[in-house]
C-alpha cells in the first residue's frame, strides 16, 4: 500500500456553531426542499443527465482508522468536468425565464426555452459572469443550451487552458487584470453599462437572486449522494472560494435534521482563506492581495454574503491546507491504496480530502473532530482535469493513463 502523504492542515473550530439552533426561515428564503424540487425537476431533464458516481475508498479509510470514506466523482457532469453545472447554467435559466416573463407578461417555463419562438427571444439576451474557469465554463454551456449570447470573464492567472474550455461554448472571453474579485467588479460594471445579466456565484448587496439560484442547483448532488448512500455520513468537509458550494452541502443536513447533521468542516486555500479569517473575526473579513494558489477554481478574497448566511453558524470547523497537500492528495487519488479506484481529481477538487487527511493523522485535531472508528466521510470531488495540461504536469500522467491504470 502507498503511504498517505503528510499534511499540515490549520484549522479553527467555530465558537459560533450552535447544534441547538433551527435551520430557521431566514435560511430557508435562501435554500429550501421546495426550491431543490424544482432544480430537480428541471435538471434531470437536460440533455446528459446522469447521476455521478460515488466511489466507496475503503483502503484509504482503514490507513485513516475511520469507517468509511466516499467521494462523490463530479468530473463528468454534463461533460464539463466540474459541479458548477449544476449551478451556472441552471442560474441562466431561471434568469432568463425571468427576464422573458418580464417582456411577457406572463410565467415563462424552462421548458419553452429549449424550443420554437422563446429560444428565439433568447438570442437577443446576453449572460455574463467571472470565473476561475469552471463556474464560466458552466455558464457558457447554459448559454449555448437556451441560446443566448455569453461574455465570461477571467483575471489575470486563469489558465489559457480554461479560456479555451471556455471559448468552446461560443462564449467571448474577457481576461482582466488583478484578481477574481476584481474580475467580478468588471464584469458587474460592464454589464452595467451594455445590458447584461450577471449570473455570478457571488452575491453581495443588491444581488441575491441568482446566486441563490446557483447554490440551489448544487443541492442536486448533495441529494444524489445522499441517495446513493443510503446513510447520513458522520463527518462532511467541504472546499470553499466564495462559499456557495460549501453552504448548499451544509444547509442540505442542517434543514433535515439539524440535531443530527454531520459534523461539517470548510476547507480553503491557505493563500485565500476568507471563511477562516471571517470566522476568527466573527464578522466578514476579505483577503486581499493576489491570493496565488493552484487551487484556481478557490482562489477568491470575498465571501458570499448569502453563503455566510449558513455558514457562519452551520460550520462546526474551517481549515487550510497549501497548494503540496493539493497536489499530493490528486497523485493519492491517481494512485491510490489497496484496491480503491483511481479517480482523476482536480487541484480544487482535492482540498476537503487533504484537510481530512491530515486532522485524521494528527492526535489531538482527530480528538477535536470526532474522528474514530466509527466516522463515515463524506467528500465531494468538485472537479476533473479541467485543466488537463497543468494536471499530468502535477500528476505525471494524463486522466487517461490514470483511468487506464485500472482497468
Amino acid at each position: 500500500m502507498q503511504s498517505l502523504p503528510s499534511i499540515s492542515t490549520d484549522y479553527f473550530l467555530n465558537p459560533a456553531f450552535q447544534r441547538e439552533e433551527p435551520y430557521g426561515d431566514q435560511r430557508a428564503r435562501i435554500l429550501n426542499a421546495g426550491a431543490l424540487a424544482s432544480a430537480e425537476h428541471e435538471i434531470t431533464a437536460w440533455p446528459g443527465y446522469q447521476v455521478t458516481p460515488l466511489h466507496a475508498l475503503g483502503d484509504l479509510a482503514d490507513a485513516l482508522g475511520v469507517a468509511a470514506i466516499h467521494y462523490k466523482d463530479e468530473g463528468a457532469r454534463f461533460g464539463l468536468g466540474s459541479f458548477k453545472a449544476l449551478g451556472g447554467a441552471y442560474a441562466v435559466g431561471r434568469q432568463l425565464c425571468r427576464v422573458l416573463g418580464q417582456q411577457l407578461g406572463r410565467d415563462v417555463q424552462p421548458s419553452e426555452l429549449l424550443q420554437g419562438e422563446l429560444r428565439q427571444a433568447c438570442a437577443d439576451i446576453t449572460v455574463t459572469c467571472a470565473t476561475d474557469g469552471n463556474h464560466g465554463r458552466s455558464v457558457a454551456w447554459g448559454a449555448q443550451l437556451f441560446g443566448c449570447r455569453c461574455v465570461i470573464y477571467i483575471h489575470a492567472t486563469v489558465s489559457d487552458g480554461r479560456k479555451q474550455a471556455i471559448e468552446r461554448f461560443g462564449a467571448q472571453v474577457v481576461r482582466t487584470a488583478g484578481n477574481y474579485d476584481d474580475a467580478v467588479r468588471q464584469a458587474d460594471h460592464d454589464a452595467r453599462a451594455n445590458g447584461r445579466h450577471v449570473i455570478s456565484d457571488t452575491s453581495y448587496p443588491g444581488y441575491m437572486d441568482v446566486p441563490r439560484d446557483v447554490m440551489q442547483g448544487y443541492q442536486l448532488m448533495v441529494q444524489e449522494a445522499v441517495q446513493q448512500l443510503g446513510a447520513w455520513p458522520t463527518h462532511v468537509f467541504v472546499q470553499a472560494g466564495v462559499g456557495g458550494l460549501a453552504a448548499a452541502v451544509c444547509a442540505y443536513f442542517w434543514e433535515r435534521d439539524a440535531q443530527h447533521r454531520p459534523f461539517f468542516a470548510v476547507v480553503e486555500p491557505t493563500r485565500a482563506d476568507c471563511l477562516l479569517q471571517s470566522a476568527r473575526n466573527g464578522r466578514l473579513t476579505a483577503v486581499t492581495g493576489e491570493l496565488d494558489t493552484l487551487m484556481a477554481g478557490l482562489a477568491c478574497g470575498e465571501v458570499s454574503l448569502l453563503a455566510w448566511e449558513t455558514l457562519e453558524r452551520g460550520a462546526n470547523a474551517f481549515c487550510t491546507v497549501d497548494d503540496a497537500a493539493a497536489v499530493a492528495v490528486m497523485q493519492l487519488l491517481a494512485r491510490p491504496p489497496g484496491q480503491d479506484a483511481a479517480i482523476v481529481a482536480g487541484e480544487s477538487a482535492v482540498a476537503g480530502l487533504a484537510a481530512a487527511i491530515g486532522i485524521a493523522r494528527d492526535p489531538e485535531a482527530r480528538a477535536a473532530f470526532g474522528l474514530d472508528a466509527e466516522s463515515r466521510m463524506l467528500f465531494f470531488g468538485s472537479e476533473s482535469d479541467t485543466d488537463p495540461a497543468l494536471y499530468q504536469q502535477l500528476v505525471g500522467a494524463s486522466a487517461a493513463d490514470v483511468l487506464g491504470w485500472q482497468v
